[in-house]
């Protein structure tokens, strides 16, 4: 009876401590890992949400980019840090694809880390050309392809851009090139230089560049039209049954972070996703906002897991 009740009080101690630390929680800058290069959709998202939840949760938050290996250099610090509500990150689904496509990663995805809140769904790509591309349409996209084998850059292997270009080139029966780059900003550029042909950029990223004529935009990937770019016509238009979403971006802590630092979190960022211009700014990029409790979003992600491995099955991409 001595024993348990020891144990009881030693549970009550730690859920006393951990509401603590939450009351106090921040009481210095937060880091938020991006783990990839700055100028990627990610960054760009991160940027603008981030500033909305200093508001709602008093505190700063810090961007650090930390790119490399499709995210993995970036999960590696996140999983290293101490559980504290210091360090965490925002991701794409590259993250949840990753053991799909890596015969070896330094971590677990599903054990070394804390599922906070999903922060938005993507809805498709833009698929962009450089001018130079004698292309206007997904219908002389392939023809010139069946001529020719067409480059296309993406922000590292296994991400969303990978599976968009790979999805076309087996549907169309064309060939595609993937050319993979440490990260969606170098991507974006090796597009607008020529050094590629064909980009999958997420619109917040491309549509400023198609505005400026450094590129341009034929199709949308997603299931319907962008409401931003209404005369862009989807790719399944033209290619009957294509769809490639644009994954989500989700929040992460280190493993065995404090429940109480994790909901409240989840809360401050749910809560900026409210905000008119916020909400905006992801709709009108593509996005649909989400910020879900903790317990939603680790069920989803550990659903995505599983569904991400069998799409790169599906489209022939080889574990490295």
């Amino acid at each position: 009876m001595r024993c348990s009740t020891r144990i009881t009080l030693g549970l009550i101690a730690i859920l006393l401590s951990g509401l603590v630390a939450a009351q106090q929680y921040p009481a210095r800058p937060i880091r938020v890992i991006v783990p990839f290069p700055a100028g990627g959709n990610v960054d760009v998202f991160s940027r603008v949400l981030f500033r909305q939840v200093e508001s709602e949760i008093g505190g700063t938050f810090v961007i650090d980019n930390r790119g490399g290996a499709n995210g993995i250099v970036g999960a590696d610090t996140v999983k290293n840090a101490s559980p504290d509500g210091y360090t965490v990150m925002n991701t794409s689904f590259s993250f949840a694809v990753n053991p799909s496509i890596h015969k070896k990663l330094p971590f677990d995805i599903l054990r070394d880390f804390t599922p906070i809140t999903n922060v938005a769904t993507g809805l498709g790509y833009l698929m962009v050309v450089h001018p130079s591309l004698p292309v206007k349409s997904t219908a002389e996209l392939i023809e010139v392809a069946k001529k020719q084998p067409l480059r296309y850059s993406t922000a590292g292997v296994g991400n969303g851009q990978h599976l968009a270009g790979a999805l076309l080139g087996s549907m169309a029966k064309i060939e595609m090139l993937h050319v993979p780059y440490k990260g969606g900003g170098p991507a974006m550029t090796a597009v607008a230089s020529g050094e590629v042909q064909v980009h999958f950029p997420a619109a917040s990223v491309g549509q400023p560049m198609h505005k400026t004529g450094r590129v341009r935009a034929i199709a949308f990937t997603g299931a319907k039209r962008l409401s931003t770019m209404p005369e862009l016509p989807t790719i399944g238009e033209t290619v009957a049954g294509y769809v490639s979403d644009a994954g989500w971006h989700g929040m992460f802590g280190p493993a065995k972070l404090p429940a109480p630092i994790t909901l409240k979190l989840q809360k401050a960022v749910h809560k900026a996703l409210q905000e008119p211009k916020i909400h905006a700014h992801f709709v009108d990029n593509g996005y649909e906002p989400n910020g879900d409790p903790p317990d939603v979003w680790a069920k989803q992600y550990r659903a995505d897991v599983k569904r991400f491995a069998e799409i790169a099955k599906a489209a022939g991409i080889e574990p490295q």
